[in-house]
């Protein structure tokens, strides 16, 4: 096995040790030589090809790495996502050349919970369009909507579901939840109702989107779901743009049946400019920055690199997959 002082790693996403440069000085003491993301983006599977090669490490953030990606890596042992979602990395490529896979589970949830109430209340509020309007000189009268006696509805109750769960509670509203794993004490303790998804998306004043990205999940916001949405309810994502269909939403809030809905992700990102969600006031855009805050990007790169440096020294990590 190749010494630790020996190995070379490979480093994508945009956000690490930005608040912590100490990620990045620890990782360069203890390897030989540490390769950088260069683009400000993103990977796609052919960047991921194009630098895999050598590497026997990967701290990996939002890249595409797919089968034909990790045809190229000749000596990866381990990629040590930084973030939760797996939908992006192919389980079976990676187990099939023997590279472990780690993830940070929990790292993220306080600040995504954090977004997706702010935009629960930018929605409620019209905070956005209030802030234009007025410097644009004008001093419009408008009324909001109170989350007092609203029904708030979370389509998923891990981790960032119940973060966000616990924050709603100084709200006086009535919290409803559905989860393909029921946690019934959780509910109980936090006076959630878990509620089959038909309930659910038919009782919604706001549905915050909190499920993975899985086969099953994928376009499970179509006409359909949105149509059995109450007039003028409110969808709030930061998710994964892939559940919801966007052609689908656009119609929805054009025809006035939704009374707007907040994004901080999309199925392709960045979304092209001719994207119409882009364009359509009662739509809030965020650029994917649920998780960009100090505590979460400094608890998601020590996750990341504690495990990357475990598997490169012989040792178990703390947060495999596969």
């Amino acid at each position: 096995m190749k010494a630790l002082a020996d190995c070379r790693v490979l480093v994508t996403p945009t956000s690490y040790a930005k608040n912590d440069p100490r990620l990045i000085t620890e990782l360069q003491r203890q390897v030989g030589e540490v390769i950088a993301n260069q683009t400000g983006r993103p990977l796609s599977s052919q960047d991921v090809a194009e630098l895999l090669p050598g590497c026997d490490g990967y701290i990996a953030g939002l890249d595409t790495i797919d089968r034909s990606a990790l045809q190229a890596a000749d000596g990866l042992r381990v990629i040590a996502r930084y973030g939760v979602g797996l939908d992006n990395v192919d389980l079976d490529a990676a187990n099939e050349k023997g590279v472990i896979v780690t993830y940070t589970p929990g790292a993220n949830s306080a600040s995504v919970a954090e977004l997706a109430l702010g935009l629960i209340l930018a929605l409620a509020r019209r905070i956005p369009q209030a802030v234009a309007a007025t410097r644009g000189g004008e001093w419009p009268r408008w009324g909001g909507i109170s989350l007092e006696g609203k029904t708030i509805c979370l389509l998923g109750l891990g981790a960032i579901g119940k973060q966000v769960a616990r924050r709603l509670s100084g709200f006086d509203c009535r919290v409803l939840a559905y989860d393909p794993i029921q946690d019934a004490a959780f509910a109980q303790a936090n006076g959630i109702e878990l509620v089959p998804l038909d309930v659910l998306v038919g009782e919604a004043d706001f549905i915050s989107l909190h499920l993975p990205l899985l086969p099953e999940t994928r376009g499970l916001v179509n006409t359909d779901f949105l149509q059995r949405m109450k007039r003028g309810a409110f969808l709030v994502n930061t998710a994964r743009g892939e559940l919801i269909d966007e052609v689908a939403l656009v119609e929805a809030v054009r025809a006035g049946h939704l009374g707007g809905a907040a994004l901080d992700v999309f199925t392709h990102e960045p979304p092209g400019a001719d994207n119409p969600l882009l364009s359509q006031p009662e739509v809030i855009v965020t650029p994917h920055c649920a998780s960009h805050t100090d505590g979460a990007t400094n608890a998601m790169g020590w996750m990341a690199l504690n495990d990357c440096l475990a598997v490169l020294r012989g040792e178990p990590p703390m947060y495999q997959v596969v």
